[in-house]
C-alpha cells in the first residue's frame, strides 16, 4: 500500500511579495523593437542590458505558448539588477491590465529607493526618439504580479 503524504502548497503571495521587496517599476510606451529599446537605454545610460533566455516568461493561454523576453544588467558597484519585460508577444499581453504599454522595466536591489535617481532616469527615457509614456507603476495597480517573476 503506497503511502501517503501531505500536499505541499506553495505559498504564491508570500513568493510576490518578497520578489517585489525593494523594487521600482516602470512602464514605457514605445512602438519600437525590445532591442532597440534596450540599445538606447545602454547608450544612454551607460547599462549593458542583454537579452536572458533563462528568465524568460512563458505563459500558456488558449492552448498557446507565449514567449516574453526579458533583459538584464546587474550594476557592477552595487546590488541594483534592472530587467526590461516586452509587455507583448503575438498578440498576447505580459500584463494584460497594461495593454497600452509596450515594455515594463524593473528595478530590483537597495538603491531603488533614491527617488532623485529614479527621476533622472525617467527623464532619460523619454528623451530617447520613440518613447511616448514612461509611469511608475505602483504593487497595487498590478493585478498579475505573477506574470514578472522568473
Amino acid at each position: 500500500m503506497a503511502e501517503k503524504y501531505p500536499k505541499l502548497l506553495l505559498d504564491s503571495e508570500e513568493m510576490i511579495r518578497e520578489f517585489f521587496e525593494d523594487t521600482r517599476l516602470l512602464g514605457i510606451v514605445a512602438p519600437i523593437k525590445d532591442y532597440q529599446i534596450c540599445w538606447h537605454l545602454n547608450n544612454r545610460l551607460s547599462m549593458d542590458l542583454r537579452v536572458n533566455n533563462e528568465i524568460e516568461i512563458q505563459l500558456t493561454r488558449k492552448k498557446r505558448n507565449y514567449f516574453f523576453s526579458v533583459y538584464e544588467f546587474t550594476e557592477p558597484a552595487g546590488t541594483l539588477s534592472h530587467y526590461i519585460y516586452n509587455n507583448r508577444f503575438d498578440g498576447e499581453y505580459l500584463l494584460p491590465e497594461f495593454r497600452h504599454l509596450d515594455f515594463l522595466w524593473l528595478m530590483k536591489g537597495d538603491a531603488v529607493t533614491a527617488e532623485e535617481i529614479l527621476q533622472q532616469r525617467i527623464e532619460s527615457v523619454k528623451a530617447i526618439m520613440g518613447v511616448q509614456l514612461v509611469v511608475e507603476l505602483t504593487n497595487e495597480k498590478i493585478k498579475n504580479k505573477g506574470h514578472l517573476i522568473f
